[in-house]
């Protein structure tokens, strides 16, 4: 052979991008023979590797100095990140065998259909199939067996949770938050806690009412001694009585600056409406009762606590000063006047959705949970990795709700900051109404603009997820996500 002509050597170049792509057509064929199943996500990622350089340099070098042909590194990685989100969205939609819509959740009792729940959800009885669950202890293990109950656990021991499992409940709703479903005495529909205050007329510091005179803890010596403080006291239960008990609780509350909300026993998250009418009344209130009572105070210095008889004292103490010092007594009120702490509002938005609705979702999510341990489930991708980095799918759902959004992190800002950035963007597009916003009063709605207090892995109790879980720093989320593909959460918004 002779020496190429210079117009030769200029052909060969022309002709090198009908090579490359006659090689790309001949590789998808010989794919396209293989188990089309088994190598699509393969066939996908190697062809947009081909087509998106893998470096910054490789993507400068090639671009030219026009506007219309220019591309910056970073639209070339949205580009990749785009490609992989679409991807993601198809591959791991898998439906579930159970279309909750059609085939609602059914628990044995009185007859009722919660239209408003956001899974399909009927109590009563239903002839073609079995219930999912049913109040009361069962055999049939195909139903589970829920315990619901108000009481403290000291005069009902099955409400303890451990005692309750043991017996062979599976779903527990007490009042305790580390229930299944917490079932407390606090809900915004059912008690006006933003009421305005009036003024302090009665000349008794405190009212109580008081009627279990064989309570389990030390109540009635509580009383007895906050009197021997000089702390007049007028009591309307049938313990201790001194006033005419036939009146309104919550009308008569608001003529006195504190209430003696006491409890019959004392067990963490037992707080009954003895708490709550005192808020509502704007009487002070100082509590014999759950350990953990300052979790439910509205804001604080807002409750006074008696954990044993030998803070009586102390507790007197500071009623004769709050009582003698406006300012001060004042500023226990405060919340009134500025709305209570984001904690606060955080727990009582929990009872925005009925707990009948709660538990039709607590069992709809467990029977997905089982579903997502078979192998269609398994086999999700949850991530789409390109030459750019990896980007993770992983699903949100408002507290409340059943339904889970798709949001996508990248490897590089596997961080909490993005996390939350990624739930604010997705709930945003969909112009979303956080699920209490008609049950707040007026006053402490907020404007439109959502707001994040906790985002905790779907499946946790409320307990941890108002007070105790937290993602320590950015490295402990990246490790969850990464050993909990397509992770599930939920987001509290204030």
């Amino acid at each position: 052979m002779g020496i190429p002509s210079p117009n030769q050597k200029k052909r060969w170049p022309s002709l090198l991008p009908l090579f490359v792509a006659l090689v790309v057509v001949l590789e998808i064929a010989f794919l396209g023979r293989l188990d089309m199943a088994k190598n699509a996500a393969m066939v996908h990622q190697w062809t947009t590797s081909f087509y998106f350089p893998s470096t910054p340099t490789t993507i400068a070098s090639t671009a030219t100095n026009t506007s219309t042909s220019s591309s910056s590194p970073t639209e070339f990685l949205d580009d990749d990140y785009r490609r992989c989100q679409d991807w993601l969205e198809k591959e791991d939609a898998v439906p579930y065998a159970r279309d909750f819509r059609k085939d609602p959740i059914i628990v044995s009792g009185i007859e009722q259909d919660w239209s408003s729940c956001s899974v399909g959800c009927k109590f009563g009885f239903a002839a073609d199939r079995k219930p999912d669950a049913a109040f009361g202890l069962h055999q049939d293990p195909a139903i589970a067996s829920v315990l619901r109950s108000m009481e403290s656990s000291h005069y009902y021991s099955e409400n303890n949770i451990n005692v309750a499992r043991g017996r062979g409940y599976r779903i527990v709703m007490t009042t305790s938050l580390s229930s299944d479903v917490p079932v407390g005495y606090f809900s915004w529909a059912e008690y006006d806690i933003m009421a305005p205050i009036q003024q302090k007329t009665e000349e008794a510091l405190a009212a109580a009412f008081i009627s279990n005179c064989g309570a389990r803890n030390f109540r009635l010596q509580a009383l007895e001694m906050l009197e021997k403080f000089n702390i007049k006291i007028d009591s309307y239960g049938s313990c201790h009585r001194n006033r005419n008990g036939r009146v309104d609780k919550v009308q008569a509350l608001k003529w006195y600056k504190f209430s003696l909300a006491f409890e019959n026993s004392n067990e963490e998250d037992y707080v009954t409406e003895k708490f709550f009418q005192s808020l509502v009344a704007g009487a002070v209130p100082v509590v014999i009762g759950a350990p953990n009572i300052q979790d439910f105070a509205p804001s604080p210095g807002s409750i006074l606590h008696i954990k044993e008889l030998n803070d009586v004292a102390s507790v007197a103490k500071t009623m004769i000063h709050l009582a003698t010092h406006p300012v001060a007594y004042n500023q226990s009120l405060r919340w009134k006047y500025e709305g209570p702490s984001d904690s606060f509002k955080a727990l009582v938005d929990m009872a925005a959705v009925h707990s009948s609705c709660r538990l039709c979702i607590h069992l709809a999510t467990k029977i997905q949970e089982s579903e997502e341990k078979t192998a269609r489930f398994l086999n999700r991708p949850c991530n789409c990795t390109r030459s750019t980095g990896t980007v993770y799918h992983l699903f949100v759902r408002e507290r409340g709700r059943f339904e889970l959004e798709s949001i996508y992190l990248r490897s590089g800002n596997l961080s909490l900051g993005a996390l939350e950035s990624a739930v604010l963007t997705r709930f945003r597009s969909l112009n979303h109404t956080p699920i209490w916003k008609n049950e707040r009063p007026e006053s402490i709605r907020g404007n439109d603009e959502l707001r994040i207090y906790r985002i905790y892995p779907v499946g946790i109790t409320q307990r941890q997820a108002l007070y105790t879980f937290r993602f320590n720093d950015d490295g402990d989320l990246e490790r969850y996500i990464k050993s909990n593909p397509c992770g599930k959460f939920e987001v509290i918004f204030v």
